[in-house]
């Protein structure tokens, strides 16, 4: 099975979160520093509305930072070995209740502005076919109480 903590990204993903990080860490967080500085200098913070907006703001900066920090400490840049097993990076072919399904096994941030759907390691159907390789045949336990029954056809790594 992978290692669920790697996530796979394209270098093109790795860039674009690179500088969302940089943005957010640097310019942004002194600009909503200086917001909350001048909204305190206004005077009563109980009905100051700029002053309570900012630190919601603040919070959601700080919040963004400890996530994208996170996803970068435990990245793998580049496509997972083509062995036919299905592992994040991978884009999966498989049935699904009968229905076929072309979907990236990874993150979002991984699949940029492609149209496939993703499907994390964590969901139902993620967990269920991680490490597995072309052919198996399982089943995941569905949210709404059914067992999804599953077939895998195709494993290649995305190239993004």
């Amino acid at each position: 099975m992978a290692d669920a903590s790697v996530t796979w990204l394209t270098q093109e993903a790795h860039d674009k979160l690179k500088a969302e990080l940089e943005y957010l860490s640097g310019p942004h967080r002194a600009e909503i520093t200086e917001r909350i500085a001048a909204a305190r200098d206004e005077g009563d913070l109980k009905e100051n509305g700029g002053y309570h907006a900012a630190r919601e703001e603040q919070g959601k900066n700080e919040a963004r930072i400890l996530e994208l920090t996170e996803k970068l400490r435990n990245v793998q840049v580049g496509t997972p070995a083509d062995d036919g097993k299905v592992e994040p990076g991978m884009v999966v072919t498989a049935i699904v209740a009968g229905d076929e399904m072309n979907f990236l096994f990874g993150s979002r941030e991984m699949a940029g502005s492609t149209e496939l759907d993703v499907y994390s390691p964590t969901s139902p159907l993620g967990a269920a076919i991680d490490g597995k390789s072309i052919g198996t045949k399982t089943t995941y336990h569905a949210p709404n109480g059914r067992d999804i029954p599953v077939e895998i056809t195709g494993a290649k790594p995305f190239q993004g």
